[in-house]
């Protein structure tokens, strides 16, 4: 590690700690019996016991570490519509009216994330700064434009070329070849968003404990017996909302999600026309490369929020920080000089079919795989469970009707990943 690049009050974690640290361990008693045991306090797992404490029925949420401690509090802030493949993909796949579905899901889910902010008064930083995606090469600038003029008027999102003769009213990089903005993404401050999530959950009524790992989940006639690490707990019905940090309580559901580790630096607070040169609109970034790069400026705009996957293999946040160091000169020079204050990573959870899965199996309910997009799909597909689970939700979700499918001989350790990682690495770097 190049310990030049670090600055004095370097931290090797989250940056969005500063302003929202991690909830003060409780030593709340477990219950007996709870109507409903959601393990995760992620997003998805506070969503659902919102919805599931609301409507009355007894809702006690699990956490192996403190609430939020994974990528809800990890991740770049980044909100999209982003369900992964394109329309000719999901309708060669699955037929044009349920690629139209799952292409709607996506817009739904972030609609509906700004409606839940506003209702319940979140203070989270939300906007709507829209974002800049910019082409690696310029086939990928054309390809992009073809895609988003076939996409049939049911899923039609607000999007606007930008060539590379107009880049810089977008980004201060000579590095990409034009790009697209969509106007509608958004950006919040994650940290405050979970806390406030983790508030409303508990002022509903769920209670929310921590370092309390689930160790073995039993079926007991209708019900479950939950073992934990303090105890056992019968529930009337169990859901998970771990995503990436799935473990072997669940082998059927950790067999089909993919942990992938991202990584994310933050700058020390740069000159505010420096700022606002690399980023004059305030947009949240992303480009077209396979193993992709995600950035922004931070809520203040006075630093740089980098992420990314620059590692073949998981490391840590002092041997990934150098690296993405590096990705983010190559795409702001300006920043050479610019050190590093935070340094962190989490793990987002990817599926055989880049797409989130809601659904039941032996009767636990489960809500995962948002693929690199889950501030605004975890939210809306963790309150769509918690729905399912009282018996409100109408709405027959995609996400639902489609087969969650593994792999033979794949039981959660993501062996194939750094072979899969180099290949597209290399596929990036030859420009293709």
């Amino acid at each position: 590690m190049n310990t030049n690049l670090l600055a004095d009050d370097f931290k090797a974690e989250p940056y969005w700690w500063d302003d929202a640290p991690r909830p003060e361990r409780r030593d709340d008693a477990l219950p007996d019996e709870v109507d409903v045991l959601v393990v995760g306090a992620g997003y998805t797992g506070l969503h659902a016991a919102l919805q599931t404490a609301r409507d009355g029925l007894g809702t006690l949420v699990l956490d192996a570490e403190t609430p939020g401690f994974g990528c809800s509090s990890r991740n770049g802030g980044q909100v999209s519509t982003s369900v992964k493949g394109t329309y000719p993909e999901l309708s060669a796949k699955y037929g044009r009216d349920r690629a139209i579905g799952l292409l709607r899901e996506g817009i739904d889910s972030l609609n509906f994330l700004e409606s839940f902010i506003e209702e319940e008064n979140i203070n989270c930083e939300w906007s709507r700064p829209g974002r800049f995606s910019g082409a690696h090469n310029p086939a990928a600038y054309d390809a992009a434009g073809k895609a988003l003029q076939a996409l049939p008027e049911e899923v039609a999102v607000p999007w606007h070329m930008v060539p590379r003769s107009e880049q810089r009213s977008e980004i201060g990089s000579d590095l990409y070849h034009g790009g697209v903005v969509y106007p509608d993404h958004g950006a919040l401050d994650p940290g405050h968003y979970h806390l406030e999530l983790l508030d409303r959950a508990r002022k509903g009524g769920a209670l929310v404990i921590g370092h309390c790992p689930v160790v073995r989940i039993e079926r007991d006639g209708t019900g479950f017996i939950v073992h934990t690490s303090r105890g056992n707990i019968r529930a009337g019905k169990v859901a998970i909302a771990t995503n990436g940090y799935t473990r072997s309580v669940t082998p059927w559901m950790r067999r089909r999600v993919i942990p992938i580790g991202s990584y994310i630096i933050a700058t020390e607070k740069l000159d505010e026309q420096l700022a606002h040169e690399l980023s004059p609109q305030n947009r949240v970034m992303s480009d077209s490369r396979k193993v992709v790069f995600y950035y922004r400026l931070s809520p203040d705009k006075r630093r740089v929020l980098f992420g990314g996957r620059v590692a073949l293999k998981e490391t840590n946040p002092l041997v990934s920080a150098p690296a993405l160091h590096q990705a983010m000169c190559r795409i702001f020079p300006q920043l050479e000089s610019t050190r590093i204050s935070h340094s962190w990573h989490g793990f987002v959870a990817y599926t055989f079919d880049e797409l989130p899965h809601i659904g039941e199996n032996d009767g636990v309910h489960y809500s995962m795989g948002y693929c690199g997009s889950g501030i605004s799909l975890a939210s809306y597909c963790g309150s769509m469970m918690g729905r399912r689970i009282c018996g409100l939700e109408k709405h027959t979700s995609p996400f639902a009707d489609i087969n969650f499918s593994t792999r033979p001989f794949y039981t959660g350790d993501p062996w194939f990943l750094a072979p899969s990682v180099f290949y597209y690495k290399l596929r990036d770097q030859l420009n293709l």
